[in-house]
């Protein structure tokens, strides 16, 4: 059996509008891979410029089969090492998380130590992009070169379902403390930096610890542009089921390239962003559930403590659960969505000082 191909580094393009930035597709046994390919390759304005690489683990021939299928029009890399890996005993049933992280260490590896790429977005092959995923991503590359509190952005919102976003500002985008995943976009430096203390398991998690994140944030869109059909994987469908085949992929193509994106700066973003919220009238979760007070407008909605945010989240529809202090899609502890048709701030009061990581 001979090895199987590498393709070769692709020449890298200069600074700015004309990098190179590939997509890195995340691919296992899944075959449905068709469907992440067929999106990506149907709303890619160019191959040069967003070549598409699918990095197979697993050895899974039936999806082998279907990247194989694509021709030249994706590169396909494996995985060389598909031997189970030791852990400890009480881990035995989250072996499928340590493959899972010595793939994106061994695929990451690729695409920046390998073919030199700048940057890079990453997919899992179980997400299908909107038509808008990659004029998103090309514009807010910029961003993420010149604001250096930036370390991703990303494509998903995890309170992205459809009656809690506002489909009619498709165009709106936020910064964001806690890491997404789900479609999301690195620059090479940030692979130098996590490389070496790369985890075993668990990579998205150990992400959003304080000792990764450094205070940095992501940039996340009001309406996801990737969404997700895999039901089968490693963490069996219950988060699925419950969440993730309720959220919006966004239908309507935004022209992020010739919008002014500089509002997502940290100092301007602080200078709108914050007294926007709280300039916002409280009120209580009660009157919003009951539906009143709409003539008020934007609103907020004030939490004092872990327990207070868990519960008015769980009230309100909302993602509860907090990464290391830090809440789904929340900025300094703020998280925006809509309810019942307005728009909500779940904030902390307005002498917030920094996330707790014991809050869990």
């Amino acid at each position: 059996q001979k090895p199987p191909q590498t393709p070769s580094p692709p020449p890298v393009a200069p600074e700015g509008d004309a990098t190179v930035l590939p997509v890195l597709v995340m691919a296992c046994d899944r075959s449905t891979v068709r469907r992440c390919l067929d999106k990506l390759l149907r709303y890619r304005p160019s191959a040069q410029r967003f070549p598409v690489i699918v990095s197979q683990d697993c050895g899974h021939a039936e999806t082998a089969r279907v990247i194989a299928s694509y021709g030249d029009a994706v590169a396909h890399i494996r995985q060389p090492e598909l031997g189970d890996i030791p852990v400890p005993a009480e881990h035995r049933k989250f072996q499928g998380y340590y493959k899972i992280a010595r793939h994106y260490r061994w695929a990451l590896g690729q695409i920046f130590r390998t073919f030199r790429y700048r940057a890079a977005i990453v997919v899992e092959d179980d997400l299908e992009v909107a038509p808008d995923f990659f004029e998103y991503f090309q514009a807010a590359f910029p961003l993420l070169l010149s604001d250096r509190s930036l370390w991703c952005v990303s494509a998903w919102n995890d309170n992205g379902k459809e009656q809690m976003v506002d489909a009619g500002q498709a165009e709106l985008l936020y910064r964001t403390d806690f890491f997404p995943g789900l479609g999301w976009l690195l620059l090479a430096e940030l692979w130098d930096e996590l490389e070496p203390k790369w985890p075993r398991a668990f990579w998205d998690d150990w992400m959003r610890q304080p000792e990764q994140r450094r205070g940095r944030s992501c940039i996340r869109p009001e309406v996801s542009r990737t969404m997700t059909f895999g039901r089968k994987g490693v963490s069996h469908g219950q988060f699925f089921d419950q969440y993730l085949k309720f959220i919006k992929l966004n239908d309507r193509f935004v022209p992020f390239t010739r919008l002014d994106l500089s509002y997502l700066k940290k100092e301007e973003y602080e200078r709108s962003f914050l007294p926007r919220v709280y300039a916002a009238p409280e009120v209580r979760v009660e009157e919003l559930q009951g539906n009143q007070r709409r003539e008020l407008g934007a609103v907020r909605v004030q939490y004092t403590g872990r327990d207070s945010f868990k519960a008015f989240a769980k009230a309100l529809g909302l993602m509860d659960d907090l990464k290391s202090g830090v809440p789904r899609a929340g900025y300094r502890g703020i998280v925006s969505f809509v309810y019942r048709g307005r728009r909500v701030y779940l904030a902390p009061p307005s002498d917030w000082t920094g996330y707790d990581p014991s809050w869990s």
